[in-house]
């Protein structure tokens, strides 16, 4: 591990990928293909050549096929976290996994395909990593580097790269990535069953401690079948 904050990441792959329908009809959204190759394994490619060793990747829907597939992965070393018997959402799943997982742990849906600029997504975030004032640190893409986005932006940030939400109305210059640095310290005293990662970061806000780095590279949000083809061609690009 070369400079890295952590050697884990947890990968979130649980979900029922309604927004990719009809493709998830019969296969699970991280075995959509996209260039040729499922959408989990450009994340997994990704963290084997930062240097992550292990992904702790949840399974739910269509777990079998995802399972079989995670099987034949060895670079990075897969774990699994089963949520077969209830859909956690994305707080819930970190809980549930968290006995897998070291402190630090980067966390990332399993849908993130992007482009690294001159350091990659884990070394950004690393390099920025300060576990004495930060809960969590986000990997936030401005406009201008987010292919196939519509949406007004999720986070502002200030000068010290504290995060606030967008604010109604507005439009927020930083849109989130889908990758993050996670300490421990956020799923404290977590709540119990299925909830959403933003209780937790809404907490981190109130205590000056979530945090967000902008990202060097390009990001392309692939949340419905019609945005695979512009992305492939971006792909081909380079």
């Amino acid at each position: 591990m070369t400079n890295l904050a952590s050697d884990t990441a947890m990968i979130m792959a649980a979900g029922m990928g309604k927004r990719m329908r009809p493709l998830t009809a019969s296969q699970p959204k991280p075995l959509v293909r996209v260039a040729g190759k499922p959408l989990i394994d450009h994340a997994l490619d990704r963290l084997a050549a930062a240097g992550v060793e292990k992904a702790v990747v949840n399974v739910h829907y269509l777990a079998d096929a995802l399972e079989a597939h995670l099987g034949e992965r060895s670079d990075p070393q897969v774990a699994i976290s089963d949520e077969r018997s209830e859909l956690l959402e994305t707080g819930g799943g970190m809980v549930k996994a968290q006995d897998q997982l070291p402190d630090p742990f980067f966390c990332l849906n399993a849908d993130n395909i992007w482009l690294d600029g001159p350091r990659d997504a884990f070394h950004d975030l690393s390099k920025r990593w300060n576990p004495d004032q930060m809960d969590a640190l986000l990997l936030l893409v401005p406009h201008a580097r987010a292919a196939n986005f519509r949406g007004k932006g999720d986070f502002h940030m200030d000068p010290e790269g504290r995060v606030t939400r967008r604010r109604s109305g507005r439009i927020a210059p930083f849109i989130y990535t889908g990758i993050q640095l996670v300490s421990k310290r956020l799923l404290r005293d977590a709540p119990d069953g299925k909830f959403s990662t933003n209780i937790l970061w809404n907490r981190a806000i109130e205590e000056g401690r979530l945090f967000g780095t902008s990202f060097t590279g390009h990001w392309f949000e692939v949340g419905t079948p019609q945005a695979i083809a512009p992305t492939e061609e971006a792909l081909r690009r380079g």
